[in-house]
């Protein structure tokens, strides 16, 4: 029986870095894997300024994994029978690429992985583990919704204006 962790939720602004060492976005790159706060098209569109062609997807082997102290997931290693529900996002330039990678921050290294089904997608891998940050509960989606994801737009509305000076693309 394959067990499914849906994933969505992050605090904004926690990406320092200057990106994860990922391709950038553009005609021919694979799509992104989103299993947390990038599963929620006002995150999506909040960030980018627009809502990107989306599919439903999932990892099997990965799981969206509960963070201490975070309201956010980091995707990690699971059992071959555990699946990762997500969302693909379609068609994102380099530049999009380059923001998420800075937003995702050094937490994260973003890395090619199988789709359940067939195909490939890019997705933010939780960084070093073992890592007593992580969990061994699910991250729940439902329970981000309800307590978190208001502030969390508003967080990355803030965020955005600080690293995207001007009128949004």
């Amino acid at each position: 029986m394959t067990r499914r962790a849906d994933g969505a939720g992050r605090e904004p602004g926690t990406g320092t870095g200057t990106g994860c060492g990922s391709r950038a976005g553009g005609a021919g790159a694979p799509p992104l894997f989103v299993y947390g706060t990038l599963r929620f098209p006002e995150v999506v569109e909040t960030l980018l300024s627009r809502r990107p062609a989306t599919t439903s997807a999932a990892v099997a082997g990965w799981r969206a994994a509960a963070l201490r102290g975070r309201s956010y997931p980091g995707l990690v290693p699971a059992q071959r029978d555990v699946a990762c529900a997500g969302s693909c996002l379609h068609d994102l330039t380099g530049a999009e690429r380059e923001l998420l990678d800075l937003f995702e921050g050094a937490h994260y290294e973003a890395r090619e992985i199988p789709l359940v089904g067939g195909g490939h997608a890019v997705a933010y891998l939780w960084r070093g583990l073992p890592d007593p940050q992580v969990l061994p509960a699910d991250w729940d989606p439902a329970r981000f919704a309800a307590e978190h994801l208001a502030d969390f737009v508003r967080q990355c509305r803030e965020w955005r204006a600080q690293v995207v000076p001007g009128p949004p693309r």
